[in-house]
């Protein structure tokens, strides 16, 4: 009876252990589902300027936690966008990595809003020797004369100027993805400008020729330079000044032949009266 009757509490054990173990395990994958979302990403790699079609993406367990900022978690709304920079395999699709909903593919939509993309001829030396990449951050250096000194004939025309600052490569030649490492040279840099930037640059191609200098991405600091002349390179003194013409001389004042006049006094003694000039 005894046995029995242990049996039974072992058994009732055993039941209640294994029910408590079943709602532990049902406690904690609801508390785990509900930390997690679902992310879209890259199924391989997308280059810039492409459509997105159901077969470049695929949904994947997120931490909610860690979600990244615009991350797309219906696949529904990605029908037809058009990504305006490289995505590689595995990464999330981001909202600022898509151009606007119903922009067309290509280069266009890579423009950023307010800015115009303008190209330029280069060559292997203006082009940075190839490493002016698509993403890369440039400067643009323009080689030309003063008009006022070069209608002066002087020397000193010819000057060097950093004209435009950090403008963002869209693209080399016919190519605009970002993945490359490797340099490439080519004959022409499409670049993302503002519009006064656009006015600049075309002018500045016009009155001289143009150099690209390849910056740090991550430097936003502008260049406080005057530009650079021949003097300035070799380290001459500036030239002279003219002196100033010599002042007129003061017209001299006349004296009489006498000499100068003194006050006049008169003397009186007794009947005589007589005068004497100083």
């Amino acid at each position: 009876m005894r046995n029995t009757r242990a049996l039974v509490m072992m058994v009732v054990a055993i039941a209640l252990a294994s029910l408590a173990v079943i709602m532990a395990a049902q406690w904690i994958n609801a508390q785990a589902a509900g930390n997690i979302s679902k992310v879209a990403v890259a199924q391989n790699d997308i280059s810039l300027g492409a459509r997105i079609n159901p077969d470049m993406i695929r949904m994947v367990d997120w931490p909610a936690g860690a979600t990244p900022p615009g991350a797309i978690n219906d696949p529904k709304l990605l029908a037809g966008r058009v990504t305006r920079s490289s995505v590689q395999r595995g990464e999330p699709l981001l909202e600022s990595k898509l151009a606007p909903p119903g922009t067309q593919g290509g280069l266009s939509a890579v423009v950023a809003e307010g800015k115009r993309a303008m190209t330029v001829r280069v060559n292997d030396v203006v082009g940075v020797a190839g490493f002016a990449l698509p993403g890369n951050f440039v400067d643009i250096l323009v080689n030309t004369q003063e008009e006022n000194l070069k209608a002066q004939g002087s020397h000193e025309a010819s000057i060097s100027k950093i004209v435009l600052e950090r403008i963002l490569v869209l693209a080399v030649a016919q190519e605009s993805s970002r993945d490359e490492t490797r340099p490439k040279v080519v004959n022409a840099v499409t670049l993302e400008l503002t519009p006064e930037q656009v006015e600049k640059l075309d002018l500045a191609r016009s009155v001289g020729t143009l150099s690209l200098v390849l910056r740090n991405q991550v430097d936003p600091d502008p260049a406080k330079t005057a530009g650079a002349t021949k003097a300035s390179l070799l380290t001459m003194p500036a030239p002279p000044r003219p002196a100033a013409p010599a002042p007129a001389p003061r017209p001299a004042v006349r004296q009489s032949a006498a000499g100068p006049q003194g006050p006049k006094v008169e003397m009186i003694k007794g009947l005589e009266r007589s005068s004497q000039q100083f």
